[in-house]
């Protein structure tokens, strides 16, 4: 399955007063490598193994494979994750046909808030709400992979 998606930073809370769904996101990875990541998530009462390939060139897509575990074997997992374990809160917003997952980062990456977007297709139109900001699709540094090695408050 291929994944198609836009990051933006979030310019305010005024997304908090539209989210219809708050959850809370413990999450580590196994292997952080560009080619390959493998995730374990606890995403409230749910857990899952994510496997994603690397992005196309302008970053909006790639491969990513995922399957439901047991809350338990998640938290197992968790322990032999490398260094840099996520925490943040989803809220998710709808936005017309589309649906914004805004992320706001706690622990090493408290401040940042990223909203995405999930696509049909790379040239799927969508309308911007006033508290997105810049785009940061294809940017590296804001991949959860990459803030878990280096966190927002070192840069």
């Amino acid at each position: 399955m291929t994944e198609i998606e836009r990051k933006f930073l979030v310019k305010s809370d005024a997304f908090k007063s539209d989210a219809y769904q708050k959850t809370r996101i413990v999450q580590g990875f196994l292997n952080t490598n560009p080619e390959r990541t493998v995730r374990i998530r606890v995403n409230g009462p749910q857990a899952f193994l994510t496997v994603k390939g690397k992005s196309s060139e302008n970053g909006l897509s790639r491969f990513e494979w995922e399957k439901e575990i047991e809350v338990e074997e998640a938290e197992n997992l968790l322990k032999l994750c490398e260094p840099g374990i996520i925490e943040k809160d989803r809220y998710l917003v709808k936005n017309q046909d589309h649906i914004f997952e805004v992320d706001e980062f706690h622990g090493q990456n408290k401040g940042l808030i990223i909203a995405e977007i999930e696509l049909k297709s790379e040239e799927d139109k969508f309308l911007k709400p006033l508290w997105v900001g810049e785009e940061v699709t294809g940017d590296n540094r804001y991949y959860n992979s990459q803030l878990s090695k280096k966190p927002y408050k070192n840069w």
